[in-house]
């Protein structure tokens, strides 16, 4: 019997990393990706008065991981545009987003039960990204394995890691919301993933990729559907860091992280001292989002 489970798990697993992403999981990814631009403030004015600069910015929400990871590996940043059909299909979401008669495509892909299987769905191509860019990475650099690590990681979470870029397309400059410095779920996993995939692309992890890409991707798509629906703002490894972290960096890395989280908290008074640090957009409640699109309109 646990032959055949295992038989079973691992036809489902090969038969789910061959599920092709385009156009459905694409048209998933970019419809979750535009709803956190449109979400900042001040995106939906930018439309309106410079849809150019909104449709670059777009274009980077989409292609952000792309473009980053190419340039890591010394190849054409937008290479990735030769895609004639995704970029149309990326366009048009984004057309959609922010020029809808009436928001009723905003309306519809923002309801929540909608929402969720799109970031579901969203999550299957973040996986998906994050093994194909070490697998491409393992052909140039066959023993780089930090070259591995870093292009699986930007694959994942490039978009976040080009946040403060795209803040400048829009006329905005916090370098206090560099996703480095303030690592949201997203980019943890995408590393902590990427570190698995790397080690099973060097075959120091005994499981096949496709088992793994499954695996990942159940674990990635449950958090985030949970995070999303719960409006939460913490992270499934919060707790393990809690603990790990001090013992291998110190307790002046407790203190910062408590501060990090918390210090917002505390206080009440107007000023960049009493906001707690940007995450990514995925991290932000659904209730403050309403508020910054409605400041926005």
């Amino acid at each position: 019997m646990e032959l055949l489970s295992a038989l079973s798990l691992g036809e489902l697993a090969l038969s789910f990393s061959r599920v092709p992403l385009f156009p459905v999981f694409d048209l998933s990814y970019f419809i979750v990706s535009l709803l956190y631009l449109k979400y900042e403030p001040g995106a939906v004015e930018l439309s309106r008065r410079h849809p150019a600069a909104s449709w670059l910015c777009a274009m980077l929400h989409c292609y952000g991981s792309y473009i980053l990871a190419n340039l890591l590996l010394g190849e054409p940043a937008i290479d990735y545009f030769s895609n004639s059909a995704s970029v149309l299909l990326a366009s048009a979401v984004w057309y959609l987003t922010f020029f809808c008669p009436l928001d009723l495509f905003y309306k519809c892909v923002s309801f929540l039960p909608v929402k969720l299987v799109f970031v579901a769905m969203k999550e299957v191509v973040r996986v998906r990204k994050i093994a194909v860019g070490i697998h491409h990475a393992h052909h140039h650099y066959h023993h780089g394995w930090f070259i591995m690590i870093a292009t699986g990681w930007v694959k994942g979470s490039g978009v976040a890691l080009m946040a403060n870029f795209e803040q400048l397309l829009r006329g905005v400059w916090k370098p206090e919301t560099n996703e480095i410095l303030h690592m949201s779920f997203p980019s943890k996993a995408s590393l902590y993933g990427a570190v698995l995939f790397t080690l099973q692309q060097t075959r120091w992890l005994p499981v096949s990729r496709a088992t793994l890409i499954f695996l990942f991707t159940m674990f990635m798509v449950s958090c985030k559907v949970f995070l999303t629906a719960t409006h939460s703002h913490g992270s499934p490894f919060d707790v393990l860091e809690g603990y790990v972290c001090p013992v291998l960096f110190g307790t002046g890395w407790a203190s910062d992280h408590h501060h990090d989280n918390h210090g917002g908290l505390q206080g009440g008074g107007p000023g960049p001292q009493h906001c707690p640090p940007a995450k990514f957009k995925e991290d932000l409640g659904e209730g403050s989002r309403k508020k910054k699109t409605k400041k926005a309109d």
